[in-house]
């Protein structure tokens, strides 16, 4: 079955397709969904049979760890250990376009995780985003749709639908983004780690 296809306004989504979006993730969906970097696969966090979906999808083992989406900081602690230093940073770069790499708690689904234990953690600058977390009730997944052997990210959600549309149950259409993945920032030492660099600006992270 072929996905469905919903245009979204970004910035001023409207409630119905929010109430959309939630219906299929409660459901165990899968879905693409615009963020503030690139167009990411979601599902519920809590939902197994959906992360495995995304695994297959991916054809990625658990060795390679997952995001996930949290509304704001407020209960970050639930899902992860966060240095005191971590905290101050993030709460002066959120919402952004960052991923933050923490210690997770034993909240962090096991399939989400890998041999290190660890979690990456989004917040991003994304109304759309953040309005199904907020909506759902708890975090959803946020991971890159593959582009298959070739380095780089998918930019079109026809294109997306095209290769993948009979795996994934909803795609939300915002039109072609070229943005930059996510700064990605290791917090589990005693110090920020660049993991990557992205659309995150890096010098923001000095403490």
């Amino acid at each position: 079955m072929a996905a469905e296809i919903i245009t979204v306004y970004v910035e001023t989504p409207h409630q119905r397709t929010i109430n959309r979006v939630v219906d299929v993730l409660k459901k165990g969906g899968v879905i693409v969904y615009p963020t503030d970097t690139i167009y990411g696969l979601g599902a519920d966090l809590y939902n197994k049979k959906a992360m495995e979906k995304i695994l297959r999808i991916k054809k990625q083992t658990t060795t390679k760890p997952l995001s996930f989406i949290l509304p704001d900081l407020k209960d970050i602690s639930t899902y992860a250990n966060v240095p005191d230093y971590a905290y101050k940073i993030m709460r002066r770069v959120t919402p952004g376009q960052y991923t933050f790499v923490l210690n997770a708690t034993k909240e962090v689904p096991k399939l989400l995780l890998h041999k290190r234990k660890t979690v990456g953690i989004r917040i991003p600058d994304a109304t759309f985003a953040l309005k199904i977390v907020e909506e759902l009730g708890h975090p959803i997944l946020s991971t890159s749709v593959p582009q298959g052997d070739d380095e780089g990210y998918h930019t079109d959600p026809i294109e997306i639908a095209e290769k993948y549309g009979n795996e994934i149950d909803l795609i939300l259409d915002a039109g072609v983004m070229f943005n930059n993945p996510s700064t990605i920032v290791s917090f589990t030492d005693d110090g920020p780690e660049i993991i990557r660099e992205g659309a995150g600006d890096i010098e923001s992270l000095n403490y």
